[in-house]
């Protein structure tokens, strides 16, 4: 594993997301979760967000990935990010909150956090749409 660790930190990652990637922080499913959404961006990498919702703060959330390291690092942050949030206060995040929060990753893996905040709006949208149907 200190091959791996060197090696991520030769290509620009900070400490933090290292450590969010190595320990996959964050990552699980949710079975009674509120908000379900997965989304494959562009770069083909898949991340998924399971949402716990009370009126509109966030309580819980979990994440899951098919990617790099920079998707695994900007998914644990950004559910770091919104616990404890309103869904308001999370849609103002974007992608360079998401890189600032980790201290830095790669230029090139940019839009890994992109990737983050869109499957987190896709939820949140998903989430409201059901809602409004409800009776």
């Amino acid at each position: 594993m200190g091959e791996v660790i060197d090696l991520l930190k030769q290509s620009g990652y900070s400490d933090k997301a290292i450590e969010y990637y190595v320990n996959k922080v964050n990552v699980g499913e949710m079975k009674d979760h509120d908000a379900h959404f997965a989304y494959t961006g562009p770069c083909g990498d898949t991340m998924e967000f399971f949402l716990k919702i009370d009126s509109t703060v966030i309580k819980d959330a979990k994440f899951q990935a098919i990617g790099c390291a920079g998707a695994f690092a900007s998914g644990s942050a950004l559910i770091e990010m919104i616990r404890g949030e309103t869904l308001e206060q999370t849609e103002k995040i974007d992608e360079n909150d998401i890189v600032n929060y980790l201290g830095g990753i790669p230029e090139p893996k940019i839009h890994c956090a992109r990737l983050a905040k869109t499957t987190l709006g896709l939820a949140i949208k998903e989430y409201r749409q059901r809602r409004m149907q409800e009776p």
